[in-house]
């Protein structure tokens, strides 16, 4: 008598995320989001201004910086943005290094099949993308005259290399409007799985 094998397989997989890709999945992306504020903030601001010692973030109130040395305003927020941006690569690597160490969850069975197929494709964009925009950056700010300094710590001294900084200037913005595509998408789709769908997709990303 023979007896049928049965694929149990999916018994394995998870049914929501583990903590820390939980952490990790709303740092970066609110993190993401903060970048895009300053950055645009940040390009709307003259390139001779007054230099201070302290800067209120985004004259809102919220926080004021404490520096060693004045500096002016143009100067103090691509510095900031640098040192986040730092910040957010070394993140999304280890993020990625989670990812692939740790099985996440399967996709939901009421998922039609082409939505699990654009999914797919959406995540592993944005993955590529969260990589290729900070690495982008990082190479046209070693290629400036400025370099990369970390919080005031000075990381990388500048090459003054004009031709390669304004390659990735624009590989920079090219990469960065790729993202907040597929970030948009990404949010407009968990909204739809939330309130129309109401399939719990959201809740598999939040803690219990």
């Amino acid at each position: 008598m023979t007896q049928t094998k049965k694929n149990f397989s999916y018994l394995n997989k998870p049914t929501s995320y583990s903590k820390v890709a939980i952490i990790l999945h709303w740092l970066i992306g609110i993190s993401i989001i903060f970048m895009f504020i300053l950055g645009w903030f940040m390009q709307e601001l003259p390139k001779e201004a007054a230099k201070s010692s302290t800067y209120d973030l985004f004259n809102l109130g919220i926080y004021t910086w404490e520096l060693a040395k004045e500096t002016s305003p143009r100067s103090f927020y691509f510095n900031l943005h640098k040192s986040i941006g730092v910040t957010l690569f070394a993140l999304i690597i280890f993020r990625v290094f989670w990812r692939f160490t740790h099985k996440p969850p399967a996709l939901l069975s009421s998922m039609k099949s082409w939505e699990k197929k654009l999914a797919t494709i959406a995540h592993h964009g944005l993955y590529l993308l969260m990589i290729l925009t900070p690495l982008a950056g990082i190479i046209m700010s070693v290629a400036s005259k400025y370099g990369i300094k970390w919080f005031g710590i000075e990381l990388i001294p500048g090459l003054d290399i004009p031709s390669v900084r304004e390659l990735f200037y624009e590989f920079h913005e090219i990469f960065g409007l790729l993202i907040l595509f597929i970030l948009v998408f990404h949010i407009v789709g968990a909204l739809k799985h939330t309130f129309v769908d109401k399939d719990g997709t959201l809740r598999r990303m939040w803690f219990k």
